[in-house]
């Protein structure tokens, strides 16, 4: 295993601080059913995965037909967007970058094509031997990537229409055995769900970092990244899809071929943030989980304190679950401001500043002259906590203890979290107790990696830790093939610091 160093970017604002998270796929087959609507609603239940861009492609299983757009689920699509993709069939995608700068260019579905067909393929993660696919898709096209008729050519910079392109760059070849030859040529997270004009498909990486799921119609089928998903469009959960497996589902119904053996390493992230709390991953339902890591941080990091308060909405599970295993009462001390989402408009320097404000404001008479128990889910580059801390103190807090529901975040990701470089990540360079004084806290506990994983009721050798643990499951990039999405320093320039 290896270990590196990379970048991540994040805002200010509680549940910002981590990325968007990773992007959310989705896919229908269901004749008679409106699977715009339906992939619509699917995103909606899918948009805290991604807020940059989102997309949908359909097909009546002769005309292929994509609408997408920068922007939030409900900014890409109304009314009349949704009545101009008509079919049976549908994919959609709501994207949060890593490969790739945020464009229009870059929104999903990416399309490719042949002279007899059309692909549209969504991806939920990160490769991370993207430049040896590229080059392999230039030796395709005879070294010149512009006369590649797909999205590479016109100007699209992500690992997604790289794979795009791969997957038709052999006319003759039917793309259901195009994929079974290109998917094991991928490394690193990848959840894609992708069509033609008759056919739904869906592949998860041997490693199954992402999480893709299989549910039930009444008339058809739907693939989604969160069981969430399916929950909202009234599909039955049926599994997960395995991972090194790729399913197609057509008018023959739903087949399963292996492309990989599967060596689960799921991303543990999904149940300390990512996942929605109401989604289940391994038969688990995520809320659970949190709960439980809340009690272990209660065991693992006692004091004495006045009232359990959560950092809404991402503390609130841990925060329930450490007040009841330390006995101290559970209360809300701060209130936010549900109607504060992204927003396009670009503060100034004054008003962000006050980051923050925008989302919380403190209730002072519950807060004053208590000792508060303050849970969250991770601390990243610190600004956060240290202007939440300043605030709880303002109101008139007599103590403010801060509790962690992850370890430290030391290590960037290279599987679809986009994590800020190593020297923007507080915990890089600081012990707790320094980070403590960095906040502003009267204490800072953090839960162990191994209350952690026991909270998911995983075993450790199928989670990947990486950004906790600095231990890569797959491969990392060498530091020749970096981007946006890789090493921004060389190792060896790293180690020598780590080791100081």
């Amino acid at each position: 295993m290896a270990r590196a160093d990379g970048r991540l970017s994040h805002d200010l604002l509680p549940d910002e601080r981590l990325p968007q998270d990773a992007c959310g796929v989705f896919g229908v087959w269901a004749p008679g059913e409106e699977v715009a609507k339906l992939t619509y609603f699917g995103l909606y239940a899918l948009q805290h995965r991604g807020q940059e861009a989102a997309g949908i492609a359909t097909s009546d299983g002769q005309r292929l037909v994509v609408y997408k757009d920068i922007g939030l689920v409900s900014q890409v699509f109304d009314e009349s967007a949704l009545a101009s993709l008509p079919g049976h069939l549908a994919v959609g995608h709501c994207r949060y970058s890593t490969t790739g700068r945020n464009s229009w260019e870059n929104a999903q579905p990416t399309l490719g094509g042949t002279a007899d067909n059309t692909v549209a393929l969504t991806h939920n993660g990160n490769l991370t031997n993207t430049s040896a696919l590229r080059d392999l898709l230039a030796e395709a096209y005879g070294g010149d990537l512009s006369t590649q008729g797909g999205e590479v050519g016109r100007g699209n910079t992500t690992d997604t229409a790289v794979v795009t392109g791969l997957l038709t760059a052999d006319e003759d070849l039917p793309l259901e055995e195009a994929a079974v030859r290109v998917l094991p040529l991928l490394r690193g997270a990848f959840s894609l769900v992708f069509c033609d004009e008759t056919t739904l498909y869906a592949a998860r990486d041997p490693q199954g970092v992402r999480p893709l799921v299989l549910g039930r119609l009444e008339r058809g089928w739907v693939v989604a990244s969160e069981t969430a998903a399916l929950d909202i469009v009234g599909a039955s959960v049926v599994r997960e899809v395995e991972p090194g497996e790729l399913i197609a589902v057509d008018e023959n119904g739903l087949r399963s071929r292996r492309f990989a053996e599967p060596a689960p390493k799921r991303c543990v992230f999904e149940w300390v943030y990512l996942a929605r709390p109401d989604t289940k991953i391994a038969g688990r339902e995520v809320y659970d989980s949190r709960v439980e890591m809340g009690r272990q941080l209660a065991r693992e990091h006692p004091v004495e304190a006045d009232m359990v308060m959560p950092t809404p909405e991402s503390g609130t599970p841990a925060a329930i679950g450490y007040a009841e295993a330390s006995g101290i009462p559970y209360g809300q001390g701060l209130v936010k401001n549900a109607y504060v989402g992204r927003t396009f408009i670009a503060p100034s320097q004054t008003i962000r500043q006050l980051g923050i404000r925008l989302k919380l404001n403190p209730l002072r008479d519950v807060i004053k002259g208590k000792r508060l128990i303050v849970v969250d889910d991770s601390i990243v580059r610190g600004n956060t906590q240290r202007a939440l801390v300043r605030m709880l103190r303002e109101a008139g807090a007599a103590e403010v203890h801060v509790r962690i529901s992850s370890p430290p975040v030391r290590w960037p990701c290279f599987y679809g979290i986009d994590f800020a470089t190593r020297a923007e990540l507080i915990a890089t360079g600081l012990d707790t107790d320094s980070i403590r004084a960095s906040i502003g806290a009267d204490s800072l506990g953090y839960i162990s990696e191994e209350g952690m994983v026991e909270a998911t009721h995983q075993t450790p050798d199928t989670l990947c830790t990486a950004c906790f643990s600095g231990v890569y499951p797959i491969e990392v990039p060498s530091a020749d093939k970096r981007g946006k999405d890789v090493l921004e320093l060389p190792l060896e320039d790293v180690l020598p610091v780590l080791r100081a």
